[in-house]
């Protein structure tokens, strides 16, 4: 095996086995009524997800946490309520991570809104994993 060969398996398995970890921090903060930081988790396992996929192809993950454009890297061609519900969920990195919006985000992140959206990723999170 070739050393980039080596070097891009070992990323592959970083990403995944992060996202891995990752989703069962989410649900655990979802269970703990960590609401804001159970979506933000949620956030980062699609990313590290769509990371894994784009090192997978051999390409150069960049340093982006944009849903919608980490899955055009990744050559995903997503249907159009997908790019919404990407849409909304990169939102949930740059709300929970910034003072400003930190308390908005806390009001919004409701148990019915968390659960409800705690599932769309987990869906997504399946869907991604078959994708590489």
């Amino acid at each position: 095996m070739d050393q980039d060969r080596e070097n891009r398996e070992t990323l592959v398995n970083f990403w995944f086995s992060s996202a891995k970890k990752d989703r069962k921090t989410a649900k655990d903060l979802f269970l703990l009524k960590h609401y804001d930081w159970s979506l933000f988790i949620w956030q980062l396992v699609l990313e590290k997800t769509l990371k894994a996929i784009i090192s997978y192809k051999g390409e150069e993950v960049p340093f982006l946490h944009d849903l919608n454009r980490l899955a055009k890297k990744a050559g995903l061609e997503l249907p159009k309520d997908f790019i919404e519900d990407f849409d909304e969920i990169t939102t949930f990195n740059l709300q929970a991570r910034y003072d400003d919006y930190r308390y908005n985000f806390y009001k919004k992140a409701t148990p019915s809104f968390s659960e409800k959206w705690g599932k769309k990723c987990d869906f997504y999170y399946k869907w991604l994993i078959k994708r590489k």
